[in-house]
């Protein structure tokens, strides 16, 4: 029987190589972490330190340079992270270099309730609490409601897309009818906003009031201005 010596060594080769790789591996588990590399990848400034990060990471480690990779087991790591209320997305990975990464999209507040405590309604309509390092510049909500004031969202995503709005409107109040008031920057006379439909409308029309108003420099003239009658800006003088 004639023996096949060039498929011997082929199969040789690949038994070497794979030995060669599983070593490879093998050592690379079982050496030390570099160090931690967090990114956050929303445009917010941070809510949460990378003190606080670096914790929830490695937990009663002295050091992140004490961990070996093989005892890394990451999606517990991101199940940490999540737990924190200021974090909405993350990921935790290893490093080419061996550092341990992660990257952090935190919550996104687009009003501040005043309560006791004080919370933020985020960007989702979830309750965020306020953060120890950073305070977000946000519309103030007052009033009265069973839903952490979530049902307020749509108009508050609205105020916050629309620059004008966004730099005139300062606070939101939510009756016990759950209509609406808007308390406006640098301006004396209060806004019924009223109910949440035809809010492109009514923003439309508030525009339009302001910009004359203010070209007549009457700004001062009024106390409240009501915009819920349709096409019609109610306005009410002094």
């Amino acid at each position: 029987m004639r023996v096949n010596w060039n498929l011997i060594k082929l199969v040789l080769a690949i038994l070497i190589l794979g030995g060669l790789y599983g070593f490879s591996q093998q050592r690379n588990s079982v050496r030390k972490l570099t160090g931690i590399k967090v990114e956050f990848v929303d445009d917010n400034s941070p809510f949460i330190t990378l003190n606080t990060v670096n914790k929830l990471l490695i937990q009663n480690n002295d050091s992140v340079t004490s961990i070996a990779k093989e005892t890394l087991v990451l999606e517990e790591m991101e199940s940490r992270l999540l737990q924190n209320n200021l974090v909405r997305e993350a990921q935790v990975f290893v490093t080419v270099d061996g550092k341990l990464g992660a990257k952090i999209e935190q919550k996104n507040p687009i009003a501040r309730v005043a309560s006791s405590p004080n919370y933020y309604v985020d960007e989702d309509g979830k309750k965020m609490p306020l953060s120890e390092v950073y305070s977000a510049r946000v519309p103030l909500i007052t009033g009265t409601s069973k839903k952490n004031f979530t049902e307020l969202t749509p108009l508050l995503l609205k105020i916050r897309d629309d620059e004008f709005m966004r730099q005139s409107v300062v606070g939101v109040h939510l009756n016990k009818d759950q209509s609406v008031d808007l308390i406006l920057r640098k301006i004396e006379y209060k806004v019924k906003f009223g109910t949440l439909e035809n809010m492109d409308k009514k923003f439309q029309n508030y525009k339009a009031f302001y910009h004359k108003i203010k070209k007549e420099k009457m700004l001062t003239a009024y106390s409240q201005v009501d915009l819920q009658y349709g096409d019609q800006v109610v306005a009410t003088k002094k």
